[in-house]
Parts: C-alpha cells; structure tokens; sequence
C-alpha cells in the first residue's frame, strides 16, 4: 500500500513510490524533434524505442506537453508496421493536486498530523470553510486549523490520477520485443517570433542588421536536446474550439549564438538550428537568426498629410538582397533601429514591424518624425466648371531647419475620376488614386508645391 502524505501550507506534497515504473519519458534514448510555428503551435516529433508483448498490451508515455492536442498524435512503427495494431488511446491530463486529492478522500479515512505531533485518524467530512473536519471514531467530530497542520497521510493514490500528462495506449500486438516507433503530435503554447537590431553609420548610409528568434515555451513540457525548426508562413487553420489555459511567466535566459540554416519549404520559409537544444517549459530561448549583416540604405522624408497634417516620417530603405549584403528570406518581426552617438554610445531612434520578406524585396522601415521639418497643407479654391466637373486649387508648404538640404517627397491622394491639370513639381502617379510629388528644399529655406486636379464624374 502506496502511503500519501501532503503539506497543506507548501502545496501537496506526494511520494507515490515506483507508480509508474513501466513509463517511458521524452527523450529517454530516442530522437527528438521539435517544429515551432508563428502562430502559437508545435510538433513534436519523437523516435524512441518501445517494449511489446505479444497479445494485448498497455504503454505509458509520461513527459508529453499539457497543452497536447490527443486528435493530432500519430502512432507509426518503423519495422514492425503489420505486427502491432493501436486499439485505443487515452490522454490523461487530470493531474494529482491538493485539492482534488481531498475531495477524492471525502468521506474516507486520513491521518492529520499537528505541529505539537498530535495524530488526528478519522473520516475526512470537510475541508473548506477554515478547518479540516474529521470524524473521529469513539471521539466525535474534530476540527483541526489548517494553520496547525504539519502533513496529512493517505493510504493510496485514488485510481485515475496521474503525476504529469501521460498518453496511455492499449495495443494489440503480434510481436514480443523492442521496436523503434515514431510518435509525433501537435501542441499549442509553443511559438516563436523573431526580432531584429538594425544599427545605423553616422552618415546615415549604411546600416547593419542582425536578427533573433524568441522561442516561446508554455505547453507544459521540456524538450531535452531536441532538434528545432522554425516555420515562418501563414498557415491556414481549421476553425475548432479551443481549451483555453492560464498563462504562466516567462524566463529569459541568456541568449545563444548560433546561425539557422534556412530553406524554402512548401509556400512558408523552415530555419534549422545546426545544434540540438533544450526547449524547457515555462521558458524564452533566444537564437540568433544569422550573423550581422551589412547593407546600404536610404533615408527618405515622406509628407502624407492624410496621415499628419503637420510632420514628415522617416523612413529607412533598403534592399533584401545578397548583392547588398542580406539575401535571406527574413520572417516577420519587431525591428529596433539604433544609432551609434559622436561618445561611442548606442541610443534607440525607433522601431517598427518587418513583415514575412522574401529575398530581393524591398524594406522600408519607419523610424519616427522628423523634428526639423515642418508641413502644412491648404486648398486655396474650388470651382464648379460644369454639372459632372469641377477643380480643386492646393498649397502645399515644407520648411526645412536643418543645417543641410533635404528632398521630402510629399503624397497625395485622389479620389475617383482625377487629373492633375498643372503642377510646381514634377510628379509620378503611383496608382488610381496615389501621387508622389519628390520636393527638394534647401536649408533653413521653404518651398511650396501648388497643384490643381480636376475631378469628373461619369
């Protein structure tokens, strides 16, 4: 008999003995692989080597993620596929807890031990309220304060319970002896993004770039040295309910340095880290995604003033290109651009979002305002010219107070049947209802950029 004990002011504390002896846990002689995706998910992939009896036989595996979702795992032997059939599978996940330990032992006999090593043995009537409620056989009902309780033993564990997250599977089997299997299944809790560092050269012309994924582990397990890959893409996924589980808090250890390799895959991007790893739960594992790289960059001021009526972003722009330095397919991501000072520091200028970026695209990256370029907009007229037409006068000013002169390029939008009738600057019509006026501006000057568009409707 398989005696229980707990301390109710530290948690349950169980000592079941050798209960499940004839478990078999990740990572124990097999192969482990783990696949992240972007959107929350894992696979976890496992080829380790199972003991079977002839007939019908029970196998335990202990280890397995509690966020497992049991319609995704798959069962294959490697060898013996014709002499071992699966009959059924059985995910349990009701976990030994204090609380539920004592509700199964309601109305059942304990012992309850005080600090003063008084041992209280009766039917256990209550544990809620404040005290422990017992019925004490030749002596009554006994209180007992839970302040005053040092352990409670138990003669067993109630059947059903289980101390981690197990697949349980009956098998009936042809064959007696060892075979490797493979076991894969599908997790939630488990996901990765990636984030990037761009640092910019004084003269504003050259930027490095270096990149690293966060893996984020809650599912309810550790992977012990496992083979990890990252899948950047955008997964279509069926509509399902879904368990919903209470976050848990994150540690952030120290990152590690070390390359993926990166391929193409299907219509998604797969990163292969060159070493194994331990993915532990309740833990964000940072690796680097490549090695810093370095690329040439254009500083663009952009006036959209159906955005902000007053100020010019800062865009940043380069090429993902191998000629220019990059080349590879860059997953979705926060970018933080930083700026080395003429004292040798390094000081955030901004941040943005990269989205999913195939190789020889262009990325365009919004640092911030621009503090020394101010910009307004005006309609000086608007004349009828017939029932279906008419035209619209605009002014638009930009003031440069920088010590250096600048181009702005300013945006402006239409909106059905336009054209632009005259124009101070030259233009590109971008598309149907976009277009870019490019305006140099001269230090400490202003210079104003007047347009007239004639709109029709038809």
């Amino acid at each position: 008999m398989t005696k229980v004990r707990s301390v109710p002011r530290g948690g349950l504390l169980c000592l079941f003995g050798a209960l499940f002896a004839s478990s078999l846990a990740w990572g124990q002689g097999g192969e482990l692989t783990v696949t992240v995706y972007n959107d929350g998910r894992g696979l976890v992939k496992d080829v380790r080597e199972l003991n079977f009896n002839r007939g019908s036989d029970t196998v335990k595996i202990t280890d397995v993620a509690a966020a497992l979702d049991p319609t995704s795992v798959r069962f294959e032997p490697l060898t013996k596929k014709n002499d071992i059939d699966l009959l059924e599978q059985n995910f349990e996940f009701d976990l030994v807890g204090s609380e539920k330990l004592l509700n199964k032992y309601l109305d059942k006999t304990i012992d309850v031990v005080t600090k003063d090593q008084k041992v209280f043995s009766g039917k256990l009537l209550s544990y809620i309220g404040g005290s422990y409620v017992l019925d004490v056989p030749n002596g009554g009902i006994r209180m007992v304060n839970p302040v005053e309780v040092v352990n409670i033993s138990m003669p067993e564990l109630p059947a059903g319970f289980y101390t981690r997250p197990t697949l349980v599977w009956l098998f009936n089997s042809r064959y007696s002896g060892k075979e490797k299997c493979q076991v894969s299944y599908l997790t939630g809790n488990l996901g990765w993004h990636a984030e990037y560092v761009a640092l910019v050269n004084p003269t504003d012309d050259r930027l490095s770039l270096s990149g690293w994924v966060s893996i984020d582990n809650r599912s309810g397990a550790t992977y012990p040295k496992a083979k990890l890959k990252l899948v950047a893409g955008e997964l279509h996924r069926a509509k399902q309910p879904r368990l919903l589980r209470g976050a848990l808090d994150a540690q952030y250890p120290a990152a590690e340095a070390a390359p993926f390799e990166e391929k193409a895959f299907f219509e998604y991007h797969l990163y292969t880290l060159a070493f194994p790893t331990t993915l532990a739960n309740n833990q964000i594992k940072q690796v680097a995604l490549f090695d810093p790289a370095e690329t040439p960059v254009k500083k663009n001021f952009i006036y959209d003033p159906d955005r902000d009526a007053t100020k010019a972003s800062v865009v940043l722009e380069f090429k993902n290109a191998k000629e220019a330095g990059l080349g590879m397919a860059l997953p979705a991501g926060i970018v933080r651009i930083m700026k080395r000072d003429t004292d040798g520091s390094i000081e955030l200028i901004g941040e943005d979002n990269l989205e999913h970026t195939p190789k020889d695209e262009r990325v365009e990256l919004t640092v911030g305002k621009a503090f020394d370029i101010a910009c307004e907009q005006a309609q000086k007229d608007r004349r009828q010219i017939s029932n279906k037409v008419w035209e619209e006068d605009w002014e638009i000013s930009v003031r440069n107070h920088k010590t250096e002169p600048i181009t702005v390029r300013v945006v402006k939008h239409f909106w059905g049947f336009w054209e632009i009738r005259t124009s101070s600057h030259t233009f590109t019509k971008k598309d149907a209802s976009t277009a870019w006026f490019e305006i140099p501006v001269d230090k400490d000057k202003e210079t104003k950029l007047t347009l007239t568009v004639r709109y029709q409707n038809k």
